[in-house]
Protein backbone atom coordinates (compact mmCIF):
# COMPACT_ATOMS: atom_id res chain seq x y z
CA UNK A 1 0.00 0.00 0.00
CA UNK A 2 1.06 3.67 -0.84
CA UNK A 3 1.04 6.32 0.98
CA UNK A 4 -0.09 10.27 -0.46
CA UNK A 5 3.98 11.25 -0.39
CA UNK A 6 4.76 7.96 -2.14
CA UNK A 7 2.71 8.77 -4.65
CA UNK A 8 3.46 11.70 -4.73
CA UNK A 9 6.81 11.69 -5.22
CA UNK A 10 6.52 8.97 -8.26
CA UNK A 11 4.36 11.66 -9.95
CA UNK A 12 6.86 14.22 -9.90
CA UNK A 13 8.63 15.24 -12.99
CA UNK A 14 12.32 14.24 -13.07
CA UNK A 15 14.53 17.23 -13.92
CA UNK A 16 18.01 15.78 -14.07
CA UNK A 17 18.92 11.78 -13.86
CA UNK A 18 22.48 10.38 -14.44
CA UNK A 19 23.86 7.02 -14.05
CA UNK A 20 27.65 7.17 -13.55
CA UNK A 21 29.51 3.70 -14.32
CA UNK A 22 33.51 2.96 -14.34
CA UNK A 23 34.65 3.30 -17.62
CA UNK A 24 36.52 0.09 -19.25
CA UNK A 25 38.07 0.48 -22.71
CA UNK A 26 37.98 -3.80 -22.64
CA UNK A 27 34.71 -5.86 -22.93
CA UNK A 28 34.83 -9.45 -22.50
CA UNK A 29 35.42 -10.54 -25.83
CA UNK A 30 38.37 -8.22 -25.77
CA UNK A 31 39.74 -9.82 -22.90
CA UNK A 32 39.63 -13.31 -24.05
CA UNK A 33 41.39 -12.59 -26.73
CA UNK A 34 43.80 -10.42 -24.84
CA UNK A 35 44.56 -13.53 -22.66
CA UNK A 36 44.49 -16.09 -25.42
CA UNK A 37 47.57 -14.39 -27.25
CA UNK A 38 49.27 -13.61 -24.02
CA UNK A 39 49.14 -17.49 -23.21
CA UNK A 40 50.45 -18.19 -26.76
CA UNK A 41 53.03 -15.53 -26.54
CA UNK A 42 54.10 -16.81 -22.43
CA UNK A 43 53.63 -20.86 -24.17
CA UNK A 44 55.77 -20.09 -27.33
CA UNK A 45 58.49 -18.66 -24.93
CA UNK A 46 58.47 -21.45 -22.23
CA UNK A 47 58.52 -23.67 -25.28
CA UNK A 48 61.68 -22.05 -26.22
CA UNK A 49 63.31 -21.96 -22.94
CA UNK A 50 62.08 -25.68 -22.84
CA UNK A 51 64.11 -26.81 -26.06
CA UNK A 52 67.18 -24.95 -24.65
CA UNK A 53 66.84 -27.11 -21.69
CA UNK A 54 66.08 -24.52 -19.34
CA UNK A 55 62.72 -26.17 -18.06
CA UNK A 56 61.62 -24.48 -14.95
CA UNK A 57 61.03 -21.33 -16.43
CA UNK A 58 58.07 -22.56 -18.11
CA UNK A 59 56.09 -22.27 -15.09
CA UNK A 60 56.90 -19.00 -13.95
CA UNK A 61 55.15 -18.09 -17.97
CA UNK A 62 52.58 -20.01 -16.84
CA UNK A 63 52.40 -18.10 -13.28
CA UNK A 64 52.87 -14.95 -15.57
CA UNK A 65 49.73 -15.56 -17.24
CA UNK A 66 47.88 -15.95 -14.00
CA UNK A 67 48.75 -12.87 -12.11
CA UNK A 68 47.48 -10.90 -15.39
CA UNK A 69 43.82 -13.24 -15.57
CA UNK A 70 43.64 -12.53 -11.93
CA UNK A 71 44.57 -8.79 -12.22
CA UNK A 72 42.02 -8.35 -15.34
CA UNK A 73 39.30 -10.51 -13.22
CA UNK A 74 39.78 -7.90 -10.29
CA UNK A 75 39.60 -5.03 -12.66
CA UNK A 76 36.23 -6.77 -14.29
CA UNK A 77 34.88 -6.78 -10.62
CA UNK A 78 35.02 -2.99 -9.40
CA UNK A 79 33.20 -2.33 -12.84
CA UNK A 80 29.81 -3.02 -11.21
CA UNK A 81 30.13 0.06 -9.38
CA UNK A 82 27.80 2.76 -10.26
CA UNK A 83 26.41 6.38 -9.00
CA UNK A 84 22.75 7.30 -9.47
CA UNK A 85 21.99 11.03 -9.41
CA UNK A 86 18.63 12.35 -10.02
CA UNK A 87 17.09 15.68 -9.67
CA UNK A 88 13.17 17.08 -8.85
CA UNK A 89 11.75 20.13 -7.84
CA UNK A 90 11.61 18.58 -4.13
CA UNK A 91 14.61 16.04 -3.77
CA UNK A 92 18.30 15.94 -5.37
CA UNK A 93 19.15 11.80 -4.98
CA UNK A 94 22.18 10.87 -4.94
CA UNK A 95 22.78 6.48 -4.78
CA UNK A 96 26.01 4.99 -4.75
CA UNK A 97 26.39 1.15 -4.82
CA UNK A 98 29.79 -0.50 -4.49
CA UNK A 99 31.30 -3.03 -6.55
CA UNK A 100 30.53 -5.59 -3.52
CA UNK A 101 26.64 -4.61 -3.88
CA UNK A 102 26.69 -2.14 -1.00
CA UNK A 103 24.38 0.76 -1.16
CA UNK A 104 24.40 4.25 -0.09
CA UNK A 105 21.98 6.92 -0.36
CA UNK A 106 21.29 10.72 0.25
CA UNK A 107 18.48 12.69 -0.20
CA UNK A 108 19.28 16.70 -0.22
CA UNK A 109 16.74 19.34 -0.58
CA UNK A 110 17.76 21.06 -4.04
CA UNK A 111 17.33 24.11 -2.36
CA UNK A 112 19.50 23.86 0.00
CA UNK A 113 22.23 22.32 -2.06
CA UNK A 114 25.41 23.98 -3.51
CA UNK A 115 27.75 22.54 -5.94
CA UNK A 116 31.78 22.72 -4.98
CA UNK A 117 34.60 21.62 -7.25
CA UNK A 118 38.31 21.16 -6.54
CA UNK A 119 40.45 22.79 -9.65
CA UNK A 120 43.76 21.95 -10.49
CA UNK A 121 45.76 24.02 -12.80
CA UNK A 122 47.01 21.39 -15.25
CA UNK A 123 43.81 18.66 -15.41
CA UNK A 124 40.97 20.42 -14.88
CA UNK A 125 38.04 19.63 -12.24
CA UNK A 126 39.37 16.88 -9.79
CA UNK A 127 36.93 16.47 -7.57
CA UNK A 128 32.96 17.69 -7.39
CA UNK A 129 31.30 17.67 -4.05
CA UNK A 130 27.79 18.04 -2.93
CA UNK A 131 27.23 20.31 -0.42
CA UNK A 132 24.34 20.99 2.44
CA UNK A 133 23.92 22.12 5.70
CA UNK A 134 27.24 20.72 6.60
CA UNK A 135 27.08 17.23 4.58
CA UNK A 136 29.48 17.28 1.97
CA UNK A 137 29.87 14.38 -0.49
CA UNK A 138 32.16 13.76 -3.71
CA UNK A 139 30.25 12.40 -6.67
CA UNK A 140 30.72 11.89 -10.18
CA UNK A 141 34.74 10.19 -9.10
CA UNK A 142 34.26 7.81 -12.35
CA UNK A 143 34.16 10.24 -14.50
CA UNK A 144 37.29 12.35 -16.28
CA UNK A 145 38.04 16.00 -16.34
CA UNK A 146 36.17 16.82 -19.10
CA UNK A 147 33.50 14.79 -18.51
CA UNK A 148 32.96 15.97 -15.09
CA UNK A 149 32.96 20.02 -16.49
CA UNK A 150 29.99 18.62 -18.57
CA UNK A 151 28.33 16.81 -15.45
CA UNK A 152 28.85 19.96 -13.41
CA UNK A 153 26.98 22.20 -16.37
CA UNK A 154 24.05 19.73 -16.62
CA UNK A 155 23.98 19.72 -12.68
CA UNK A 156 24.09 23.44 -12.26
CA UNK A 157 21.14 23.67 -14.90
CA UNK A 158 18.92 21.21 -12.99
CA UNK A 159 19.53 22.33 -9.72
CA UNK A 160 18.36 26.28 -11.30
CA UNK A 161 15.76 24.36 -12.58
CA UNK A 162 14.20 22.74 -9.36
CA UNK A 163 14.86 26.47 -7.95
CA UNK A 164 12.50 28.07 -10.13
CA UNK A 165 10.19 24.94 -9.39
CA UNK A 166 7.57 23.44 -11.40
CA UNK A 167 6.35 25.05 -14.29
CA UNK A 168 2.89 25.30 -15.25
CA UNK A 169 1.26 26.15 -18.90
CA UNK A 170 -1.48 28.78 -18.68
CA UNK A 171 -4.28 27.19 -20.79
CA UNK A 172 -5.21 30.17 -23.57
Amino acid sequence: MSTGNEIERESEVQIFSALLTPHRSLNRTGFLAVMLFLSAVSFATGLAFLIKGAWPVLGFFGLDVLVVWWAFKANFRTARAREEISVTTSELRVRRVSHRGQVAEWTFNPLWVRLDMEIDEDFGIEHLYLISRGHQIQIARFLGPDEKASFYKGLVEALNAAKRGPTYNPIS
